[in-house]
C-alpha cells in the first residue's frame, strides 16, 4: 500500500513512478535472490506504463521468459485496481571478472557536496518529490541540468528493501529536473523508463546528468547518464507525450 509520500506530480489521485518503479526492482531483486543463479546480474531494467499509477494496492508478480545458464530474462507486472499497470523486463547476464579492462567515457559530475542546496526548489508538487533532498551543479538551463537526489525515506516501511532498489527508487526524477517548458502549461509525461548499467550503484545519492528534447511531432526524450558518489553507473531514457494545457 502507498503512502502519501509516494504520491505523484501530475494528479492527486495517482502515484509518482519513482518509488513505484523502486518498489518494481525491490521485488525484482528479491524474486532473483530466490529463484535465478546467484551468478547472474542485472544489466538492463525497462518499464512499460500502461495506464494512470492510481494511490492503490500494488500487487506485483515474476515470470521468466527467457531462461538460460549465462543470460535471462525476466518480467514483473505490476497490478494496481485489478489492470495491469506496469511491465517491467529485465535482463540478467553472467558475472565474470573483467577488471582489467574496466573503462568508461562520460563526464563526471561536481560531487553532492560541492553543488547548491536546491531542496524544496523543484518546482514540482506532490508528496514524493516534497520527501526528496536535492543539489544543483552551476550551469542549469532550459532541457538541460546536472544534479543530485537523494531521500532518506525507506522504500518499503518496517522491511529492508534491496539496495539496488533503494538507489532506483530515485530514477523517474529525472523527467522533471530539466524542464525545457513549465509544467503548468505543458504536460510531457514519460510512457516509459530504460534503465541500464555496467556496474551496480552503491548508496542512496544518485546524480543525474540530463538533458531534454522536444520534437515537433508531440514527442520528446529525456535522456540521462545516472552517477552515484562513485561515478557513472549507466544512461536513463524515457519517452514522451508532449500535450498543451
Amino acid at each position: 500500500m502507498p503512502t502519501a509520500h509516494a504520491s505523484g506530480a501530475w494528479r492527486e489521485d495517482e502515484l509518482h513512478l519513482a518509488p513505484v518503479a523502486g518498489l518494481v526492482i525491490h521485488h525484482m531483486e528479491r524474486w532473483r535472490q530466490e529463484n535465478i543463479d546467484p551468478s547472474l546480474t542485472f544489466s538492463r531494467f525497462s518499464m512499460d506504463i500502461l495506464g494512470q499509477i492510481g494511490r492503490e494496492e500494488i500487487q506485483l508478480s515474476t515470470e521468466v521468459l527467457r531462461p538460460g545458464r549465462t543470460i535471462e530474462l525476466i518480467e514483473t507486472t505490476a497490478v494496481i485496481a485489478g489492470r495491469a499497470t506496469i511491465r517491467a523486463r529485465a535482463w540478467l547476464l553472467q558475472n565474470g571478472d573483467t577488471s582489467s579492462v574496466v573503462g568508461e567515457e562520460f563526464d563526471a559530475l561536481p560531487r553532492f557536496e560541492e553543488c547548491e542546496d536546491v531542496t524544496g526548489e523543484l518546482g514540482w508538487p506532490g508528496g514524493f518529490i516534497a520527501s526528496v533532498k536535492a543539489a544543483q551543479a552551476p550551469g542549469r538551463r532550459p532541457g538541460r541540468n546536472k544534479i543530485w537526489i537523494t531521500s532518506e525515506l525507506p522504500l518499503v516501511e518496517g522491511e529492508e528493501a534491496q539496495p539496488l532498489a533503494e538507489f532506483c527508487k530515485l530514477l523517474d526524477t529525472a523527467n522533471g529536473v530539466a524542464v525545457r517548458q513549465k509544467p503548468e502549461e505543458w504536460m510531457y509525461p514519460n510512457v516509459d523508463l530504460t534503465f541500464h548499467i555496467f556496474r551496480e550503484p552503491q548508496g542512496i545519492q544518485m546524480g543525474l546528468d540530463t538533458r531534454v528534447a522536444f520534437g515537433a511531432n508531440g514527442i520528446g526524450l529525456t535522456s540521462s547518464v545516472v552517477h552515484d558518489a562513485e561515478g557513472p553507473v549507466g544512461t536513463l531514457n524515457q519517452s514522451l507525450t508532449l500535450r498543451k494545457l
